[in-house]
């Protein structure tokens, strides 16, 4: 069973159609206990990471999903998703599951009238491997959207890096049964459906 995770902070419709054109049944659900028994699951989301620790927390969310994860089941991470498997967010000063370590922080730039969000499309650099990565290449665009950046404490971490302005951020980590991307994947087009594929044959 695959579920996608439902807490308020997304776009859960245009995932779930991206599994199915890739062949994945994804079931979402808020259930803590359908989440926790899953074999994969995929977590998602855009917004305000703080609101959307608050409603993990209320719905017993962030323990089902630290629980998959101590289980080694593969967990996918788009964007806010990315940033909540970190220690903490610079967005409300809030701790998150701290399942990676690092931590999110807002954009800023030294030169330029650089504009945040950062919306649109740009490229990844591949600065690690992993099996996700394996039909994507440096220089692959995908779509984005957001304020904040991940910083990770290992960068072993981080498979794919991305320049906007002159800030370099992780677009890609991947630690264990952890794998995550800063961009959307449903909303990347073919080169996103590889990642969704990709996830759908993973086994770490």
């Amino acid at each position: 069973m695959i579920v996608i995770v439902d807490y308020d902070a997304g776009n859960l419709k245009s995932v779930q159609r991206a599994c199915k054109k890739v062949g994945m049944t994804a079931l979402i659900s808020d259930d803590p206990e359908k989440v926790s028994r899953a074999d994969k699951v995929i977590f998602p989301g855009v917004g305000s990471a703080e609101s959307a620790m608050v409603t993990l927390k209320d719905k017993g969310l962030d323990t089902a999903l630290n629980e998959v994860a101590q289980k080694g089941r593969p967990v996918l991470g788009i964007c806010l998703g990315l940033q909540i498997l970190l220690d903490h967010t610079e967005e409300g000063n809030k701790d998150c599951l701290g399942l990676v370590g690092g931590a999110s922080e807002r954009f800023r730039f030294s030169v330029g009238d650089i504009k945040v969000p950062h919306i649109g499309w740009n490229a990844i650099s591949l600065v690690g491997s992993h099996p996700m990565v394996e039909n994507i290449m440096s220089g692959d665009q995908f779509y984005f959207v957001h304020s904040y950046r991940a910083k990770l404490v290992d960068e072993k971490e981080v498979i794919a890096t991305t320049e906007y302005g002159d800030s370099s951020f992780c677009s890609i980590l991947g630690k264990d049964n952890l794998f995550a991307t800063q961009f959307h994947a449903e909303k990347s087009g073919k080169l996103g459906l590889k990642i969704m594929k990709a996830f759908s044959d993973w086994s770490p």
